[in-house]
């Protein structure tokens, strides 16, 4: 069964998703929502944990948080664990609440701070909850724009710390960053993930590759080690493709696409630069090829013998 990939090291800031069992409900009035929100604090004054911004949907949650002890496990398994007890307990059944482990995301703060706290907190109005974030109840946004007062466990200066120095200014320039999408549609951050593990620009990718995955040993049941501890530049892919496919330039090009999301460990964004489209047509492009190949096998066979060219044949395909 695969497992996902844990990083985890002193000062780690993470983007953190739980979803409810089989997308049934995890909050189901104001009391559970209270109760998550004390485990939470709990959790600041008990484990150290830094929360920077959070978003309580009804069947899922997100979390911005930062690790100062490098003990993310210990976190999660209070926050997740703790609630499931009282939700259990509360309602008298047993058995899980959310669907497997936590989905974490390791980010490159530096990059990301600023459109990961605005996509956790569009988040309900993405979902057509509401039409503006600050009248949704249960997100860090209203504390972040002065209409709610600011828990002592939540930490909204360090990502207010970019839009101003003084608290005011701050708040308003924030409120103008989040809003200004309210009308329009936006691709996600997190369509950047590389390896469904590491949000960040290729220097933070190539630091947390070499520090904390250098010396660490494949494992077939997780996928992300094997991507992230093998990987092929751009110019190697583009140059074995240019062989393979020399008379068929519109296949060459979408080859490149699914093989450079795959295995480079470049960012959506990054990769499409090299296009000269979005994000988005990267990924569609990908999508395509992987799907074309489900069905035809002598595409197959042309893909399989670029990736065992660059000495990627044992990746998951």
């Amino acid at each position: 069964m695969a497992r996902s990939l844990r990083i985890t090291y002193p000062g780690a800031f993470y983007h953190i998703t739980s979803r409810g069992n089989e997308r049934k409900a995890t909050f189901k009035n104001k009391r559970d929502r209270e109760k998550f929100l004390a485990y939470l604090e709990s959790a600041v004054f008990r484990y150290d944990a830094v929360i920077h911004a959070y978003c309580l949907m009804d069947n899922h949650y997100h979390l911005l948080l930062e690790t100062p002890s490098g003990n993310l496990s210990q976190i999660m398994r209070h926050i997740n664990g703790a609630y499931t007890t009282y939700f259990n307990t509360k309602r008298k059944r047993a058995g899980h609440l959310f669907q497997g482990r936590y989905k974490s995301i390791l980010v490159d703060i530096n990059a990301y701070a600023k459109e990961l706290s605005r996509y956790i907190h569009l988040n309900p109005v993405r979902a057509k909850r509401v039409d503006t974030p600050e009248t949704y109840e249960w997100s860090s946004y209203a504390c972040f724009v002065g209409k709610k007062k600011v828990p002592e466990w939540l930490q909204r200066d360090f990502i207010l710390g970019y839009f101003g120095k003084k608290i005011s200014i701050a708040e308003k320039e924030y409120k103008k960053f989040v809003e200004m999408l309210l009308e329009e549609k936006y691709e996600s951050p997190l369509t950047e993930v590389v390896s469904s593990t590491l949000l960040g620009a290729p220097d933070f990718i190539k630091m947390v590759q070499d520090r904390y995955l250098s010396g660490m040993k494949s494992d077939e049941n997780v996928p992300a080690l094997k991507e992230l501890t093998k990987k092929a530049t751009v110019d190697q892919i583009f140059t074995e493709v240019d062989i393979a496919f020399k008379d068929e330039p519109a296949m060459a090009r979408n080859v490149k696409m699914y093989l450079s999301q795959k295995y480079s460990g470049r960012g959506l964004k990054e990769i499409s630069l090299f296009f000269g489209i979005g994000a988005s047509g990267v990924s569609q492009s990908s999508r395509r090829i992987s799907e074309r190949m489900k069905k035809d096998r002598k595409l197959r066979k042309r893909i399989q013998k670029i990736e065992t060219k660059l000495n990627l044949s044992r990746m998951k395909t």
